[in-house]
């Protein structure tokens, strides 16, 4: 492999490698991401890769020799066969993409690898029976399918699109050029300008400018300071950020050399949780690849500017995704957040002026720079430019992940690009932020989701988490659920969290165990309020989100849970109620005869009773009777 020791080297081998990759007559892109592998996307790789070789097909071109080469080798034209990283469209995963064509082949199977062979790499005919159908409409490319067609894709332009593994594409497809500007056109001060104007917000949830924070460690006098990108993404349901470590590593470590030239550090941490072991190979991959060719390590292209990039793997403590605490793991203490001033970026790593953003931040910086900050003003809102990757989630009829601009309304998120509710139920609520977030309703809809917008309806971005809920969701459990989380995910040390996050989970878990008081809600209230004041991190202060949001939108269903002892949504079981529906009871006796609690009585050819309190809610009457009489409500 030849070590890029000037700019001219690398300009060189960005010709050759495009060069390369304009050989590849079709592009097949399997998608290689977590979730499409536990699908079996890799054996429908393997299966592939065999049927290319059977028929003489070449499926691949090394770059990296094709360089060695000096670009002579280039005559012969393939079939790139690839491992891509998520598309987004995750519940039809397994899926494949055919380019230049755009076909996006959905569910695909091993057993579908010979008719793709035959009908679209060796044919040029989509295989109709894999492609996105919807109310008799065929969607062949995927661009055409609606969860597509409102989406902006910038952060993940390059996931399911190039090879998620391969140093030598990125580079074709243009990466590290704005390393090189980094480099050789611009000073540290220009670069913080840059990021300043382009008005980056951190998008690990805080929405703190990402250019201001990079200024502040420009300027320390300390001569040792640190990069730390946050790739602990703790929030459930989310993996935005596991998904540009699998698909587009190259990315995120060039936007974190850049933060190293902005700022002057020369040593970078990526702390990820070990539960992405894919993320982790693909990063473990990627920094190698850019210690081979140069663009990491001593003397970067020929400069005086020298960094070195580390992996830490975190335990998966959610409390570690707190920049304190993420620091202090990296240490190798016990992630536990500190008292803030001084701030991280004064004395952050080893007491060290520290720029800590996280992945989809950094990777939004080489977008910046190449295609400079006023064109990215024009992506999003006047305060909150730019474009933000969600993880779509919950009862929608469309799960997965989706980039969208900044800006963009609940309501195109949820039934345009999601498609609505699944089963056509009504729409009720969404948590967005994850644990720490707040629900939004109906009547937040049509709000834009930007830094702004959401905070002035008691809400957080977070790190992008959209967990829908439907008319047959019930808040207090939801709140519930939420809450245990956190109080799992406390690490004790203020007691603030500590305890008042464990008293508020008994009362939810009282409430909806048919147990409340009536004056059980405004206590939640005043300890969510001093837990909220009195906390150490953000994990606390943000910890009675959920039950706050949904006191304040859902208060009726409280109300019915403590005072009625009735869950509305039907979810809640000991708040569930069993009776006999007498007009389909035919008075056979056969529930009475089975009940262990002796809780139904009638007389035989008339309709039978069921005595609610004495009735244990065991369901042996609901799976005896043969009528359907005995209904759970």
């Amino acid at each position: 492999m030849k070590k890029f020791t000037c700019r001219p080297d690398l300009t060189e081998a960005r010709r050759v490698f495009a060069q390369g990759l304009s050989r590849q007559k079709k592009k097949v892109l399997v998608c290689a991401e977590t979730g499409c592998v536990a699908g079996g996307s890799l054996e429908i790789f393997d299966r592939l890769k065999s049927l290319c070789a059977k028929r003489g097909i070449k499926c691949a071109v090394e770059l990296g020799r094709e360089l060695e080469k000096g670009g002579h080798g280039l005559q012969e034209e393939s079939i790139g066969l690839k491992k891509s990283g998520c598309h987004g469209f995750c519940e039809m995963g397994p899926l494949l993409r055919i380019e230049p064509a755009g076909w996006l082949f959905l569910k695909v199977k091993p057993e579908d690898c010979e008719e793709i062979l035959e009908t679209s790499i060796i044919g040029d005919k989509p295989v109709t029976r894999l492609l996105y159908k919807q109310g008799g409409d065929i969607y062949p490319t995927q661009e055409e399918i609606p969860f597509y067609r409102k989406q902006t894709r910038l952060v993940r332009a390059h996931c399911g699109h190039s090879d998620a593994e391969s140093i030598e594409e990125y580079i074709a497809n243009g990466g590290y050029k704005a390393l090189e500007m980094a480099l050789f056109e611009l000073s540290p001060e220009d670069i913080c300008k840059e990021i300043c104007d382009a008005g980056l917000r951190g998008r690990g949830g805080g929405g703190y400018p990402t250019g201001k924070k990079w200024d502040q460690v420009r300027l320390q006098t300390e001569p040792v300071k640190f990069v730390v990108c946050n790739g602990d993404e703790g929030d459930p349901g989310a993996f935005m950020d596991r998904s540009v470590m699998e698909g587009d590593p190259h990315r995120m470590l060039e936007g974190m050399m850049i933060a190293g030239i902005a700022t002057g550090a020369q040593t970078a941490y990526i702390y990820v949780r070990a539960e992405y072991p894919l993320a982790v190979k693909r990063l473990k991959n990627a920094i190698e690849q850019a210690e081979k060719y140069g663009l990491l390590g001593e003397r970067i292209l020929g400069t005086d500017f020298s960094f070195k990039i580390y992996i830490n793997q975190g335990a998966g403590a959610f409390v570690c995704g707190e920049g304190s605490a993420l620091t202090a793991s990296i240490e190798g203490n016990r992630g536990m957040p500190r008292p803030r001033p001084p701030r991280t970026v004064e004395q952050g790593l080893f007491g060290k002026p520290t720029v800590l953003n996280n992945v989809e931040t950094f990777a939004n910086v080489p977008i910046i720079i190449n295609i400079s900050a006023a064109e990215y003003r024009k992506i999003g809102t006047a305060g909150s430019p730019g474009t933000k990757v969600f993880s779509l989630t919950g009862n929608v009829k469309h799960t997965g992940l989706i980039e969208v601009p900044m800006g963009t309304t609940l309501r195109e998120i949820v039934f345009d690009i999601g498609g609505g509710i699944k089963g056509n139920k009504a729409f009720k609520a969404v948590q967005i932020g994850g644990p720490s977030g707040g629900c939004l309703t109906a009547d937040h809809l049509d709000l834009p989701l930007d830094f702004d917008s959401l905070k002035k309806v008691g809400a957080i971005m977070g790190s992008g988490g959209l967990v829908v809920m439907d008319e047959t969701s019930c808040m207090v459990e939801i709140a519930r659920f939420f809450m245990k989380f956190t109080q799992n995910e406390s690490c004790g040390k203020c007691v603030p969290c500590r305890e008042g996050t464990r008293a508020m989970l008994n009362i939810l878990e009282r409430i909806v165990a048919g147990e409340g008081k009536p004056e059980d809600i405004d206590v939640l209230l005043e300890l969510e309020d001093t837990v909220t004041s009195t906390s150490l991190c953000g994990l606390g202060k943000t910890a009675g989100s959920p039950i706050v949001s949904t006191i304040k939108y859902f208060r009726d269903e409280y109300i019915s849970h403590v005072r009625d002892k009735k869950c509305p949504a039907k979810v809640c079981q000991a708040l569930k109620s069993i009776y006999i529906d007498a007009s389909l009871c035919r008075g056979c006796g056969k529930c009475s005869r089975i009940c262990p609690a002796e809780a139904i009585s009638g007389e035989i050819k008339k309709v039978f009773v069921i005595d609610e309190s004495k009735c244990i809610k065991c369901k042996a009457c609901i799976s005896e009777c043969k009528f359907n009489a005995i209904v759970e409500g």
